[in-house]
């Protein structure tokens, strides 16, 4: 107890290297967990992505790689077709054991029942389907009906409104689904029925006519066979069947995780530089603060005080100052990413979901228990000199 009121006392007594020591760890603490949270954001988004398409392979039309990766990513609204005799072909590929087909549709710009400037519409077909289904059963209880729909995070029903509608075609919203933080958040989920309802009404109540091509998919999910080679069956796709790119599942979004892993390690890299200038400008203000207190040092042990007290009392400066640095810092960092969440997402186009809870405790404890031992080293060599400096010495200065 009298160790810590020592040091709370010299800290107050000391208030510019304190304040500058303060700053100094609440600013690298609070940098290094918000491009951790960032990189740990954007690779849960992608799990949680892959987790809700629920499929072991995507197979596109060729060329449409990107656009269809980009639709899912960032729920941007892409126009790819492929025939539906496709679907049949690759559900008698060896190793597959279920196929489903989607199409994929876009509404008009600046609908009204969607948090973002254009919806992502998906339609899927309810006998097969792998992605929505387990929703449906496990929340609903059964199959939409035609004029039901369920969405991602970002799909509301307008106020004062009873329906989304779209194409002048009122649907009732069912649901919402887990947030992912990725396109899936924008996404509207329809079946074909409701979608066909949708194109007929589109004819004389929207402005522009919604079109779905007659005997055409954009894609099809694939699950392989228990124990089956995802990798042996996608390259039996590519050998017999044509106009087809099966994508496997760690596989998608291979682009922007390639854009990712340069990413972390430019981030990494700035942390170490940046860590370590902070580490070396705490040592020189421990080293600046021991010289100017040797002879107050050097007092205390003359009424009584042992090396090991006063060795104790600077680092237990050093930890006082590292934690409160630290807290403040990260609680500062991920409340201004929290809130610009979305902003960041869209200027690093990047998927971004903040971590759960648990994840984020992880890593607020870990931030903290780094900057203490960070400070703690730094201030290491100063409080042994001046712990173990000649009392003689130091008294005559």
């Amino acid at each position: 107890m009298q160790l810590l009121k020592l040091a709370l006392k010299n800290i107050r007594g000391s208030g510019f290297r304190s304040v500058a020591i303060f700053l100094c760890v609440m600013g690298v603490a609070g940098f290094l967990l918000a491009t951790t949270i960032i990189i740990k954001g954007a690779e849960y988004s992608l799990d949680s992505g892959l987790k809700r398409l629920g499929a072991d392979i995507l197979v596109v039309p060729t060329g449409a790689e990107n656009k269809v990766e980009t639709a899912l990513l960032m729920g941007r609204p892409t126009d790819v077709w492929m025939p539906e005799s496709n679907l049949k072909a690759i559900s008698a590929i060896e190793g597959v054991q279920s196929v489903s087909a989607q199409v994929y549709l876009s509404s008009l710009y600046g609908a009204a029942c969607c948090a973002v400037s254009e919806m992502f519409m998906v339609v899927y077909d309810p006998a097969t389907d792998f992605t929505v289904t387990p929703w449906l059963e496990k929340n609903l209880g059964r199959e939409l009906k035609t004029g039901e729909v369920i969405g991602g995070s970002y799909i509301f029903v307008p106020p004062d409104e009873k329906y989304v509608r779209l194409y002048g075609y009122d649907m009732t919203l069912m649901g919402n689904l887990t947030p992912t933080g990725t396109g899936i958040d924008q996404t509207l989920f329809l079946t074909m029925d409701t979608a066909r309802a949708m194109a007929a009404s589109s004819l004389t109540t929207a402005v522009q006519p919604l079109k779905i091509k007659d005997g055409q998919i954009s894609s099809v999910l694939v699950k392989v066979k228990p124990g089956a080679d995802t990798h042996a069956v996608a390259l039996r796709i590519v050998r017999d069947t044509q106009g087809m790119v099966p994508i496997e599942s760690p596989n998608l979004f291979g682009a922007f995780r390639t854009q990712m892993n340069g990413l972390l390690w430019g981030f990494f890299a700035i942390t170490v530089a940046v860590w370590a200038l902070a580490m070396l400008l705490i040592a020189l203000i421990f080293s600046m603060a021991a010289n100017e207190r040797r002879r107050e040092m050097a007092v205390l042990r003359a009424i009584g005080a042992t090396r090991g007290f006063i060795f104790c009392t600077i680092l237990t400066e050093a930890g006082l100052l590292a934690l409160s640095g630290a807290i403040l810092g990260i609680i500062a960092a991920a409340g201004c990413i929290f809130m610009f969440k979305d902003y960041l997402a869209e200027s690093l186009r990047m998927p971004f979901l903040f971590p759960s809870i648990s994840s984020f405790l992880a890593l607020f404890l870990g931030g903290v228990a780094l900057a203490i031992v960070t400070v703690t080293l730094a201030a290491l060599l100063p409080a042994y000199r001046v712990s173990h400096q000649e009392l003689a010495v130091a008294m005559r200065e």
